[in-house]
This record gives structure tokens, C-alpha cells and sequence, in this order.
């Protein structure tokens, strides 16, 4: 199967994040604490193997039980046994297994926390709940997060070097401070990306859209500004995509976005619901549109999510795909990229 989605943090942002982790002094707490924060880091992601197992196996996999508390905590738990018993085999230097959970309970978080930021979301109360929780104020690929991490690791290097060169005096604990400072940076612009998601989705419920009240409607980033959101909103017959511009001389005009009609019910539609595949999709999804098109031998039934849709010329997300026959059976379930939209297309 093909990679299917993009609304993950990519991995130079989680390794980026641990090595800032292990400067602030997290290496430190005990020996071997590098590498058990870069195991117990990116342990959550191995769930990734489920896109191999079929549609079925993504649904219950993917972002569930290894991105929860309890599989997180779980997996934590394993990389701090195993790193305790590799240190029983030197008694001079043990590794202490509290110390080990706490590296690699920390190191997990952290990938928890990278994750749920981005549209896409995690189970985090699997087993006991299949809600999926995401808070949607950054994207996938940050630019921001990724430069302050960058800098941070990367300036006080820079600046020992040009104090070595010029004779001045050189701060030993200028990795430490640095590393602090940039993970300190993305709590403070996570905080005010939230502030500003708020303040789009007020001004998003606070609009009629051709006469239709909003029912649902939320705000997700869309550019590398952190006051131009993407507005999306339910009303009774459509799913309605505008922009919201929070910046000074910013506007909004709820006429001015993308309509897209809700399908009428129909026999096609109620047979694609039946299938194990729709319903972990609709579960899953928080905007889902549906299209039914005819092809010779039956039909096609495809299910996107709509925060997921993109105008740059990357496939976004991902979508269901039902085939059915004549006589309205499931003769194939899949899930795909879903393909860039074309300029100018609107919503049917």
C-alpha cells in the first residue's frame, strides 16, 4: 500500500525534539540515556507496519494503541527494562531502571506531544475509549518548530567556535541553555497558535454561509503564518472551506469560500456504510464527504476528510475507496493518498 497520509509530525522534528531533550541534561540522568531516549522516542511510530495489513489493520492500529497512554506508557516501560538488564552486564556503572523509566517515559511524552498538535489526532484513552483527540493548531511539517529546534541545537555550537577564535571566555553550559530555550520557544508558540485557533473558530461560528447556520465548525493551519487559518463549517446541506485572516487589516467573508453539497442518501451510499472500512472512517473523520461515481460494471464510492484537503500539488490525507457491483456487493475496500485538488474545483 502506498503511504496514505500526511498529517503526521515527520521524524527530523521528533529526533530534533529528543536530542533538545538529552542537551537539557535528560542525558545526563543516566548512563545509556541517548539512546534510550531515541528508542523509547520514536518506539510509538512502529505502528506505521499497519499500513501493510490492509485498510482494516490502519483503522486499528494507526495512532490507537501504541500512540494511547497506556501503549505509550507500555512501550516506555519495555525500553527501560531492557536497557536496566544490558546494564547488569557492567555492576560498576548499573543502570538504574527508575532512572530508565524516567528517561523513557519523558521521551515518550514527547512524542505524544509532538503528535497531537497536528489535525490528524491519537486515541489517547485506548482501550477504554475510541474518541480521537487532536488540537489542530500546527501542521504536519512546521517550519517554525523545526527552525527553533534547529537554532537551538545549532547556535551555541556556533557561538563556542567564535568565542574559541576571537579568545573570549566560552560558556560550558551553553548547549544546555540553548536546548532549554528552544523547547521553552515551541511551548510559547504552540500556546499563541492556540489563542489564534480560537479566535478564528468565534469568528467562523459567528457568520451565516448562504443563509445556513453553522452546525460544526473548526480552524486548522494553512500556511507558515500563524494568523491565516483554514475555516471549515458544517451547515445543514454543506461543508463549507474559507479563510480566516486574523493579521491587522484582516477580513473574512463567509461567501467567498468553497461550497461542497452533501450527498443525497442512496442505495450505493447505505451499502459503502456497511462495510467495516466506512465506519472506522466516519469514526475517524471529522469532516467526511462522500461522491458516488458510476463506472461500467458498478460503482465507486469515495470518502474524504475535509480537513485533510489541499491545494498544493502534494497528495493530503487520505480517502476511502468502495467498489460495488451491479448488485450493490463490496468487491473491493482500499485506502489511498488523497490526489491534489485541481485549481478552481468546487465542491458538488
Amino acid at each position: 500500500m502506498q503511504e496514505a497520509e500526511r498529517s503526521e509530525v515527520e521524524p527530523v522534528t521528533h529526533g530534533l525534539t529528543l536530542l533538545a531533550l538529552g542537551r537539557a541534561r535528560m542525558n545526563k540522568v543516566t548512563r545509556l540515556a541517548t539512546p534510550m531516549l531515541l528508542l523509547a522516542g520514536y518506539a510509538p511510530d512502529a505502528d506505521w507496519l499497519s499500513y501493510f495489513g490492509g485498510p482494516a489493520a490502519v483503522f486499528a492500529f494507526r495512532r490507537t494503541m501504541l500512540h494511547s497512554l497506556a501503549g505509550t506508557a507500555a512501550l516506555a516501560t519495555v525500553v527501560a527494562a531492557a536497557f536496566w538488564w544490558i546494564g547488569r552486564r557492567h555492576p560498576k556503572a548499573p543502570v538504574r531502571l527508575w532512572r530508565a523509566l524516567l528517561v523513557c517515559y519523558i521521551a515518550a511524552g514527547s512524542h505524544l506531544l509532538l503528535d497531537l498538535p497536528n489535525p490528524y489526532g491519537l486515541q489517547l484513552l485506548w482501550p477504554f475509549r475510541d474518541k480521537w483527540f487532536a488540537w489542530g493548531i500546527v501542521e504536519t511539517v512546521d517550519i517554525w518548530v523545526f527552525a527553533i529546534l534547529l537554532l537551538g541545537l545549532l547556535l551555541p555550537a556556533l557561538f563556542r567556535l567564535v568565542s574559541e577564535e576571537i579568545g573570549a571566555h566560552v560558556q560550558p553550559r551553553g548547549a544546555r541553555r540553548g536546548a532549554i530555550v528552544a523547547l521553552a520557544l515551541i511551548v510559547v508558540y504552540g500556546g499563541s497558535r492556540w489563542v489564534f485557533r480560537i479566535r478564528a473558530e468565534e469568528i467562523l461560528r459567528s457568520r451565516m454561509y448562504h443563509g445556513a447556520a453553522p452546525l460544526v465548525v473548526a480552524a486548522y493551519p494553512s500556511s507558515v503564518s500563524p494568523v491565516t487559518w483554514r475555516g471549515m463549517v458544517e451547515t445543514e446541506n454543506t461543508i463549507e472551506e474559507v479563510e480566516v485572516h486574523l493579521g491587522r487589516g484582516g477580513y473574512f467573508d463567509p461567501d467567498r469560500g468553497m461550497t461542497n453539497y452533501k450527498p443525497e442518501p442512496s442505495v450505493m451510499l447505505e451499502a459503502a456504510r456497511q462495510t467495516v472500512t466506512v465506519q472506522n472512517f466516519v469514526r475517524f473523520a471529522r469532516f467526511p464527504l462522500a461522491r458516488v461515481q458510476r463506472l461500467r460494471n458498478g460503482y465507486q464510492v469515495e470518502l474524504v476528510d475535509l480537513r485533510f484537503a489541499s491545494d498544493t500539488p502534494r497528495p493530503s490525507g487520505f480517502m476511502v475507496r468502495v467498489g460495488l457491483d451491479e448488485e450493490m456487493r463490496v468487491v473491493k475496500e482500499e485506502i489511498r493518498p488523497v490526489p491534489p485538488r485541481r485549481p478552481g474545483a468546487a465542491g458538488r
